[in-house]
């Protein structure tokens, strides 16, 4: 990835193919800034959705828990009527069914659902369960939970938005590694100045979009704006909306320096070589064709 003798721009802006193109030509710390700026804002954004949509449904389900209850030897000591739905909205339920006889369902899009010796997840692609550790004890009941969830509810959510930011940023370097190649052959075959090292730093540059489209529909989902399959729908188009910057980017770059000394036909020969030719193997000259030999009378 070297690339010597090449000057460094400033680039800050991925949002068009031009400005993605840009950043070939600027530093790995400039791209690293600008993908850390986006990524601390889907950090934001997640942590604010998991907050004003889950954690009012978490605080209602831990209220509504009987004063005694726990999870202990892989097993649920419940002390309270089941089946019952503790606390739901349209994006998270909470419940306890201990059997999992399917009577505490709720149209939520994620429901927690508490049995007697595992825990179950559904979702709108089915459903996963979790057992119980045997060698641990955990808490099921009003009295413990409710000091314990106010306590830690903040460092969760600074955890949450750590984890989201640090996972995007190496999610971000893994796919622009494995873009890297095919947008450096595309760059190759059109003729564009495009090293292997801007090739991934383009490729870097033109996932921006794509995560700024998702993080718009995170945002619309949160208001009701589109429902879980537009959600869905969503995270395949950001994935197809990264590709599309980053060819339109390799596109925009300027044509190889080299590219034009070997425009035009290969094989004719040029025509002052042609006429150079004529003159070393004693054919007509300028001068003999315009004056030409008198003829004999």
């Amino acid at each position: 990835m070297e690339e010597s003798g090449r000057q460094t721009q400033f680039a800050w802006q991925p949002l068009t193919p031009r400005g993605v193109a840009g950043f070939a030509r600027c530093s790995v710390a400039q791209l690293l800034l600008v993908q850390f700026l986006f990524a601390l804002f889907a950090a934001a954004l997640v942590a604010w959705f998991v907050y004003s949509a889950w954690f009012p449904i978490i605080t209602s389900a831990i209220a509504r828990l009987p004063d005694q209850g726990e999870i202990r030897g892989g097993r649920l000591d419940w002390h309270g009527p089941s089946p019952q739905i503790l606390a739901e909205n349209r994006f998270l339920a909470c419940a306890v069914d201990l059997p999992h006889a399917g009577e505490a369902r709720s149209p939520a899009h994620l429901q927690l659902e508490l049995g007697q010796s595992d825990a179950k997840f559904y979702s709108l692609l089915g459903f996963t369960r979790l057992g119980y550790i045997p060698g641990w004890r955990v808490a099921c009941n009003r009295v413990e939970l409710t000091p314990w969830w106010g306590a830690w509810a903040p460092p969760l959510l600074a955890l949450l938005s750590a984890a989201v930011l640090a996972g995007l940023m190496l999610t971000w370097a893994i796919l622009a590694s494995a873009y890297l190649f095919p947008a450096w052959l595309v760059g190759f075959f059109a003729n564009r100045d495009l090293t292997l090292g801007g090739s991934w730093r383009v490729c870097g540059a033109g996932l921006m979009p794509g995560a700024l489209l998702m993080s718009g529909a995170i945002l619309c989902y949160r208001f009701g704006v589109v429902e879980l399959i537009g959600l869905g729908v969503a995270a395949a188009a950001h994935l197809v909306l990264g590709w599309g910057f980053i060819l339109a980017a390799v596109l925009s770059l300027p044509r190889h320096p080299a590219a034009g000394e070997t425009a035009g036909n290969p094989f004719q020969k040029p025509i002052e070589d042609s006429r150079k030719g004529d003159c070393a193997n004693g054919g007509p000259t300028e001068n003999s064709k315009s004056n030409p030999a008198p003829k004999p009378e």
